[in-house]
């Protein structure tokens, strides 16, 4: 139940009553107008900018609109009041039978409150991670993991139909360095001494297991063979035996996908849906010959000082166009990456999402206008940048790891400390802010540790329980008993502002969803969490509001029915994050 989402709609319906009684003229654009929390909780329950956003539009004061509109919702049965205040903000104050339904269907619904029909079953496509297949994951990528999965999480719980994929490059050069790699951990798997790595190689140990299968099948008779024989069947190998490392890694977090989509998928029978993709560009006049001038300031991989076959980016919103063929006649990535949109938006995906490395933030806008192009404007694509993850232990930066050569590994670090802590904390900052990451507060079991805090309240949550079923062991908790419990007895400040986070969860998550930002998921379970913490704690110097009393089993299901829907809250919550949501803490 979203009251916020209810009151926006009754606020339209209060601007129909007005407009059809001609105090107002009709057609209104009510699509900034919001119902939301007060900034004072002192001033009511909802307020709404209807006035203060519609008031030009409809040739009249703020404050003169207000009063229209507050004189409507007076007549709602769950509006105790409706004031009006400063220029023309509308606060409402609800009866409290009003908030004791949010709180029945919470208590109800379980771990299914907040969740909404926002999305209508509408497909969308979400593709994250997507590293190189060259080695093992990086921190870096685990952000980039971790914030895509969340947010097909969360897509999925505010009601779209979503596919999680993996875009794995496995066509562009660094894949040939990569078999170059494995074919030098051959040789050594074959008993050579190899010496130092050459640079320009990957030096990781995590290449040795692939020479060493390499020389248990072949032998040595691949040594005799030139590069153009031996490469190809190294490069499979070495893809495969990465892809397999990274689905490993993808799994210590928890990670899945329902889709890997090759790149070289797309170049297979001479070019395949890169070539076709260029031909239905062309045919409607998007691609041409012509010369760029050279980037400025930043640097780009894909310009070249000659006459080259060029994309018309700049038609769609670029700053220039962009080139699809390199000089040796071999596709661009952008190529590649206009079929690989394209293929999505052939498989049903109007909406895509795609989550990157901030490093790729200059590509975002060419991407953008392909995606229009070969959508003919009917494709959306949201790119999220994720930024660096400095790691840290104690506040110094964490060393390199031996087994990856130049990096720490993601799963060093979750196997370090846990799976939970890993995904929270990647997800309490937004994407696009730099992350700190220290190994050693993340395990700490303190208020400043969010992943520890918001567990934990989800923990005592789970102990009221068992300290309630003691008390009352003939007692019925079920959530069904629950439900009807005598709400009135909520009456305390603390109480009630409990009350009123609980039923702020669907409107988070429906404003989550909509801005794609699942980082507003862990900021409000801190905040609930927090909440509920101090109402525990006032409840040790208050007998009268601890939640289990044995004299008063009115009160105490009352309060068990709020620490229900605190908890279903909680584990709704933590589950779209990916993190588990325990009944008890060591």
């Amino acid at each position: 139940m979203n009251i916020f989402g209810l009151f926006e709609q009754r606020v339209a319906e209060a601007l129909g009553r007005l407009a059809e009684a001609g105090r107002i003229p009709s057609g209104l654009d009510a699509s900034r107008v919001v119902v939301e929390p007060p900034r004072d909780p002192s001033h009511g329950d909802l307020a709404t900018n209807a006035a203060m956003v519609l008031a030009k539009e409809a040739r009249t004061s703020p404050r003169a609109l207000a009063d229209l509109i507050a004189a409507d919702l007076r007549d709602d049965p769950r509006v105790a009041k409706a004031e009006v205040a400063g220029p023309g903000f509308i606060n409402l104050k609800l009866v409290p039978e009003a908030l004791h339904g949010i709180l029945r269907a919470a208590v109800s619904e379980g771990e299914d409150f907040g969740r909404s029909r926002q999305g209508e079953g509408r497909p969308i496509n979400v593709e994250y991670v997507s590293a190189n297949p060259t080695g093992p994951m990086h921190v870096g990528h685990g952000r980039g993991a971790v914030f895509g999965d969340a947010l097909a999480a969360l897509l999925g719980f505010a009601g779209y139909a979503v596919t999680r994929e993996y875009y794995i490059n496995d066509a562009g050069a660094q894949v040939d360095v990569l078999a170059r790699s494995a074919y030098l951990r051959y040789r050594e798997g074959l008993g050579e001494d190899i010496g130092a790595i050459p640079e320009g190689l990957y030096p990781g140990d995590y290449l040795k297991p692939v020479g060493e299968a390499l020389a248990r099948e072949h032998g040595p008779s691949l040594l005799g063979k030139p590069e153009s024989e031996w490469l190809p069947l190294v490069r499979e190998a070495a893809i495969g035996a990465m892809m397999d490392m990274i689905r490993e890694d993808l799994a210590a977090l928890n990670i899945r996908h329902d889709v890997f989509f090759s790149e070289r998928s797309l170049q297979q029978d001479g070019g395949g849906e890169v070539a076709r993709t260029i031909a239905e560009l062309e045919a409607r006049g998007l691609v041409y010959m012509g010369r760029l001038p050279p980037p400025k300031g930043q640097k780009d991989d894909d310009w070249e000082d000659r006459e080259q076959l060029l994309f018309k980016a700049t038609e769609f919103g670029d700053e220039v166009d962009r080139p699809l063929l390199k000089s040796d006649g071999s596709y661009t990535y952008f190529a590649s990456d206009i079929a690989y949109h394209r293929s999505k938006f052939e498989r049903g995906f109007a909406t895509m999402i795609d989550v990157w490395g901030a490093d790729h933030g200059g590509y975002v806008k060419r991407m953008q206008a392909a995606v229009k192009a070969v959508t003919g404007g009917k494709g959306d694509l949201d790119v999220k940048l994720c930024q660096l993850v400095r790691l840290l232990r104690g506040g110094e930066p964490v060393k390199m790891s031996k087994r990856a050569g130049d990096f720490v590994t993601l799963r060093d670090v979750v196997d370090e400390v846990g799976r939970d802590a890993v995904r929270f904390m990647m997800l309490f900052r937004k994407n696009d802010a730099t992350l700190d990451f220290d190994l050693a507060k993340v395990v700490e079991q303190s208020k400043d540790n969010p992943v520890f805090y918001v567990q934990y309240a989800h923990a005592r949550c789970a102990s009221v329980f068992r300290q309630a079923r003691e008390a009352f062991p003939d007692g019925d908790f079920s959530p069904q008993s629950l439900a009807g419990a005598d709400l009135s007895v909520l009456q305390d400040e603390a109480e009630m502002d409990l009350v009123h986070r609980i039923a702020q969860f669907p409107r988070m998550i429906e404003a989550a969803a909509e801005a794609h930002e699942p980082h507003r998921v862990a900021f409000y379970l801190y905040d609930v969490a927090s909440a509920f913490h101090s109402l525990w704690n006032k409840g040790k110097d208050l007998p009268q509001l601890r939640f289990v009393n044995q004299t008063d089993k009115d009160s105490t299901k009352a309060r068990l029915a709020l620490v229900h829907a605190l908890k279903g809250v909680l584990a709704a919550g933590l589950a779209i994050l990916g993190v588990t949501a325990p009944d008890e803490m060591r």
